[in-house]
This record gives structure tokens, C-alpha cells and sequence, in this order.
């Protein structure tokens, strides 16, 4: 279960350790993510590079793969960091963008399930599949609700061992046994790029300082939650998603000097 202070202690945990986060992820998505970070008090820290990644995997506090877009020079880089943090007992975040658009893409995805992801955090699309199902989708956009997602979100964690974090109009975080639904954000949030890699970026973040996993990722989707909000508010909030997520971390807007207290949604078990 969550308990009341969990977004609060989860933030403060982040700001006290500063994480250094490896992100193996897509051109589009890794200026949104590395500052997504820093906003958070996390460290980035950016490859693709087969050549140096069980070295970089060894220093990080945690790991986000995020297939966006796959290219078969980024794949054998992508399975030794899998290989690597699973050696190691590092947690590593997966996000399986577009998966079931190609074979090929599938495949890999299923190669880096093998290596125990802590979290799987994708749209609902994703999650269905990954569950065995044949949602409809639009290459990498979701094109069914999270809700239709949620029961295979269960069966996926149960299966996979790991926790299961569904994006959409409501977020559902779930290890199998419990679930955590959370509201909030903004109806804009789908029309930016990245928002779904970024929250993968940030579900990094948590689950590397916060145990367990399940309120890890449920602390990363309130943050993205409460961003939206932050980002969508007129008036001298406005800033960019940096700005927005430094809010929404409890700390103080860049663009206008601000200290910003969000309204973090309350989650429900």
C-alpha cells in the first residue's frame, strides 16, 4: 500500500542522493529526459555505445532502455546494459516504445524481458501486447485508453516479475497484486513529444532511491501528473517541461522564482 507522505519522502530521497541515471534512449526523447532530470536533482548521463556500456552500467544508480527509435547498432548495446544491471542488481527501467509495429522490434523486446526489467513502462498499446493481446495502435501512439489496459497490466507484472506502469487520462502502476490508479496532468501532455520517454526517464530516477518499486513508479507518474498541470497553468509557471517538472518536484519555478507547491494526485489501491 502507498502510504500518505510517499510523494514527499520519494522527492526528497531523489534531491538527497542524486542518482546518476544511464539512459539508453532515442534522439527525439533525450534533451526532454536529460533535463527532466536535472529538474528532479537526478544526474543523466547519455549512450548508445556497445563499447563502453558495461562500464557505464556498472557507475549508474539505475537504468531507462527505451526503444524509440531502434536501430541494430543501438541493439547490442541495449541487451549488455539489460545483461549488466540484471548482474549487478542495478534496477532498470524498460520502455517499449512502438513494440508490435515490426517483428523485428518484437523480438528484441522480448530479448530484454529476459533480463528482468524492474519496471515496464509503456502506453496501453504497449502493455497489451507485451500481454499477449493484439490492441489496435498507430505506430508508436496508444490507440485504446490505459483503462482497457489495466487487467493485462496485472497479468504482464505477475508474469515478468515486473512492476507494470500504464500511461494515460489515468495511470495504472501495478507489481500484479496491488494497484495504484492515479488522475491528473493535463489533456495537452499527449500533444508533446516525449512525454511518455521522459516519464520513463524519471521512473529511473525514483526506483533507483525508492523501495519498492511499485511506489517508485507510482511517485514518477504523480510527478509527471502533476507537471502536466504545472506546464498547462497560465501566468509566470509557464517555463518549458523543465521548469514544469522542477515545480511540480516541490521546488522553485525557473522561469519565474516561484516556490510551487502541486496538487499531487492522491493515489488509489
Amino acid at each position: 500500500m502507498i502510504e500518505s507522505k510517499w510523494y514527499s519522502d520519494a522527492c526528497r530521497l531523489i534531491r538527497e542522493q542524486s542518482p546518476l541515471v544511464l539512459n539508453l534512449t532515442n534522439y527525439v526523447a533525450m534533451n526532454f529526459s536529460a533535463n527532466a532530470l536535472l529538474a528532479v536533482g537526478a544526474s543523466p548521463l547519455m549512450s548508445l555505445e556497445a563499447n563502453e556500456m558495461e562500464e557505464l552500467t556498472a557507475q549508474c544508480d539505475a537504468c531507462v532502455i527505451n526503444i524509440g527509435c531502434l536501430e541494430a547498432a543501438h541493439t547490442k548495446a541495449m541487451l549488455l546494459a539489460a545483461q549488466t544491471a540484471r548482474k549487478l542488481g542495478r534496477p532498470w527501467v524498460l520502455d517499449p516504445v512502438g513494440v508490435g509495429a515490426s517483428a523485428w522490434r518484437d523480438g528484441f523486446v522480448r530479448q530484454l524481458l529476459e533480463q528482468k526489467p524492474t519496471v515496464i513502462r509503456g502506453n496501453a498499446s504497449e502493455i497489451l501486447h507485451l500481454a499477449g493481446e493484439k490492441p489496435r495502435s498507430r505506430g508508436v501512439d496508444a490507440a485504446v485508453s490505459s483503462r482497457e489496459a489495466a487487467q493485462a497490466g496485472k497479468r504482464l507484472a505477475l508474469e515478468t516479475g515486473a512492476v507494470v506502469s500504464i500511461s494515460g487520462a489515468t495511470d495504472y502502476i501495478t507489481d500484479g497484486h496491488d494497484t495504484v490508479d492515479l488522475t491528473g496532468g493535463s489533456a495537452l501532455m499527449p500533444q508533446v513529444t516525449a512525454m511518455g520517454c521522459t516519464a520513463s526517464a524519471l521512473t529511473a530516477a525514483f526506483v533507483a532511491c525508492v523501495k519498492p518499486a511499485l511506489t517508485a513508479a507510482a511517485g514518477a507518474m504523480a510527478l509527471m501528473s502533476a507537471a502536466g498541470e504545472a506546464g498547462a497553468a497560465p501566468g509566470p509557471r509557464a517555463g518549458g517541461l523543465g521548469a514544469a517538472v522542477s515545480a511540480a518536484h516541490g521546488g522553485r519555478c525557473p522561469a519565474s522564482g516561484e516556490v510551487f507547491q502541486p496538487r499531487v494526485p492522491s493515489p488509489t489501491c
